[in-house]
């Protein structure tokens, strides 16, 4: 089995498709600076594997952990012994897979064309910007002053601000929307998550609430058995 193992792991990295993976991914750079014809190849040509995007979110949830234990503290006032690893993935992955969630549902009624997978996969292509600057931006943090500290902020926003608009972007071509359609789908999309979050934490505080409930039944006739 263990054989079987390793040799199935050097098959990949010295095969066809571990050659794939990387044309793959190198394939998100050249999406970020062609967003609409990047977009429409990802999804209908093939041009994206799912492997290559789950490289990309694995490495913009380290990018962001990175940010906040190596980035100078003057710029970003994050107290590495307070951070909760757990939480900061968690608070990375949930709203990833609400935005998915919500896109998918609410563009299936508006006649949108684009999967489950594929928005994900489009998605996750579109971060690449952020990694591709926040990585920099971190070492960039630790030698600068902090009169030129502002650079970091502002090149952090634009790698936000280029996300954003790749997603617009790959929205549009994937469900085949016009702008105006691709816009107001997004921003749906945003209040779509307002309300399942909503929803998520009105669940959990029920649970939480009948637990609670059911725990104090049980401690009370505990004590009057005893």
């Amino acid at each position: 089995m263990i054989n079987k193992l390793i040799s199935g792991v050097i098959g990949f990295f010295t095969g066809k498709g571990f050659k794939n993976y990387l044309k793959s991914l190198k394939y998100s750079l050249y999406l970020i600076f062609h967003p609409f014809d990047g977009s429409w190849d990802l999804i209908h040509e093939k041009r994206g594997t799912y492997a290559a995007a789950h490289t990309i979110v694995i490495l913009t949830l380290l990018t962001t952990i990175w940010d906040m234990r190596f980035t100078n503290f003057m710029l970003n006032g994050t107290r590495w012994s307070k951070v909760n690893i757990i939480m900061q993935i968690a608070s990375f992955l949930v709203p990833l897979g609400i935005w998915v969630l919500a896109n998918w549902c609410l563009t299936t009624l508006m006649d949108g064309k684009g999967r489950f997978k594929e928005i994900y996969m489009a998605t996750a292509y579109c971060l690449t910007p952020y990694v591709l600057i926040g990585i920099p931006m971190i070492f960039v943090s630790n030698v600068v002053t902090m009169e030129e500290g502002v650079f970091y902020t502002y090149f952090n926003i634009f790698a936000l601000i280029w996300a954003g608009f790749l997603i617009l972007c790959a929205m549009m071509m994937i469900h085949d929307y016009s702008l105006m359609k691709g816009l107001g789908s997004t921003l749906l999309s945003i209040a779509g998550m307002a309300i399942i979050m909503f929803i998520i934490l009105l669940f959990f505080s029920l649970i939480s609430d009948a637990v609670g409930y059911f725990l104090s039944i049980y401690k009370e006739i505990s004590l009057r058995i005893g």
